[in-house]
C-alpha cells in the first residue's frame, strides 16, 4: 500500500468517478484504475462498489480512505517541516577540518559569515585523521574538510559527495642558511640525501617523500615525524633537516627563518575537498557555508 494509492481512494470517495479523479490528479484514467486494483489486492474486503454509473466506496473503503487522509496530512506536514529545515539559512552547520586547514580557514570563515545578512551558525572542530578515514567523519559532521594526494583514488561515492576546494602543492622547506636556500626550485636528487622531518605515515608529506625516494632510487632518512606544520617549520628553521609545507594552508607559519622551494619531478599536489552526505547539501545553511569556504580559499590562494 502506497501513499498515492490512498490519495486516489480518498479522491474517489469525494468525486465518485475514475475520470474525475484522473483529471484532478493529472493522470490517466487507466493509471487510476491500475492503482485501485493494486490497492484492492492488499485487502480481502472490497473497497469499492458500482453505484449506477458511479464508482462508490464501500464501508471498508470509506474507513481506509479516512485513515489514509490522516496519513496524507501527516506526510504533508512532514514535507513542510523538512522544507522549512532545508530552506533555513540560519541553521546550525557542524564542520570538521584537519589541523592546517582549520588554522588557515576557520577564522576567515567566521568573519566571512559575519558579513552575511542571513548567516548560518557554524560549530567547528578539528579532526586530523589519515586520508582513508575522512569519509567516515561525514556521519558525525555536516561538512568535512579533507585532503588526499592528487594521484590517489578519488573519494568513495557511496553516500558521500565531494566538492573540490583547492589543488594545493607541497613545497620543500629549508632553513634560510641551508645550502639549497638560494635555489629557485629543487628535485628529488637535490633533497634525497638530506635528513627530513615529515608527517606520520598516511598523510600527504610522507606520501610525497616516498615518491622522492622512488624517483631518486634510494631511501630517505626520516629523523622526525611531526604533523603540526608550525612545529615542522620550527624544526626546519633550527637547521639540519628539510621539511614539507603546504603552500596555501600553512601561511600562518612563521617563515622568517625558512625558505620554501617548489619540488620538481614528482607529484606534490594534494586536493582539499569538502565531503558531505547528499541530504546535508540540500540544506540552504550548509550550501551557504560551502560557498563561503570557496570564497575564503580563493582569497587565500590568491
Amino acid at each position: 500500500m502506497e501513499l498515492h494509492q490512498l490519495q486516489i481512494l480518498r479522491e474517489l470517495g469525494a468525486l465518485g468517478s475514475v475520470t474525475a479523479v484522473a483529471e484532478t490528479l493529472n493522470v490517466t484514467p487507466s493509471a487510476v484504475s491500475q492503482h485501485l486494483a493494486a490497492l484492492q489486492r492488499s485487502f480481502r474486503t472490497p473497497l469499492t462498489r458500482k453505484d449506477g454509473r458511479r464508482l462508490a466506496l464501500t464501508a471498508a473503503g470509506q474507513a481506509l480512505a479516512a485513515a489514509g487522509a490522516e496519513a496524507i496530512d501527516a506526510m504533508a506536514a512532514a514535507r513542510s517541516a523538512l522544507d522549512d529545515f532545508e530552506n533555513d539559512s540560519t541553521g546550525v552547520v557542524t564542520i570538521s577540518g584537519f589541523h592546517s586547514v582549520g588554522q588557515a580557514l576557520f577564522g576567515p570563515l567566521i568573519r566571512e559569515l559575519d558579513d552575511s545578512p542571513a548567516r548560518p551558525t557554524v560549530k567547528l572542530t578539528d579532526e586530523d585523521v589519515a586520508q582513508s578515514e575522512f569519509p567516515a567523519l561525514t556521519s558525525r559532521y555536516d561538512l568535512v574538510l579533507a585532503h588526499r594526494m592528487e594521484h590517489s583514488p578519488p573519494w568513495p561515492t557511496d553516500g558521500v559527495r565531494s566538492l573540490a576546494l583547492v589543488r594545493e602543492p607541497l613545497d620543500v622547506a629549508v632553513a634560510s642558511s641551508h645550502r639549497l636556500a638560494s635555489r629557485g626550485q629543487v628535485t628529488s636528487f637535490d633533497v634525497v640525501d638530506s635528513p627530513w622531518v615529515t608527517s606520520r605515515i598516511g598523510y600527504s608529506p610522507d606520501d610525497v617523500l616516498r615518491a622522492v625516494s622512488a624517483v631518486a632510487g634510494r631511501p630517505v632518512e626520516i629523523r622526525h615525524r611531526i604533523n603540526d606544520y608550525g612545529a615542522v617549520a620550527a624544526v626546519v628553521a633550527a637547521g639540519g633537516v628539510l621539511g614539507m609545507l603546504p603552500r596555501y594552508t600553512s601561511r600562518t607559519v612563521d617563515d622568517r627563518d625558512i625558505i620554501r622551494l617548489p619540488l620538481r619531478g614528482v607529484s606534490t599536489h594534494r586536493m582539499i575537498d569538502v565531503l558531505a552526505r547528499p541530504e546535508n547539501l540540500r540544506r540552504q545553511s550548509v550550501r551557504l557555508v560551502v560557498e563561503a569556504l570557496q570564497r575564503v580559499m580563493a582569497r587565500l590562494r590568491g
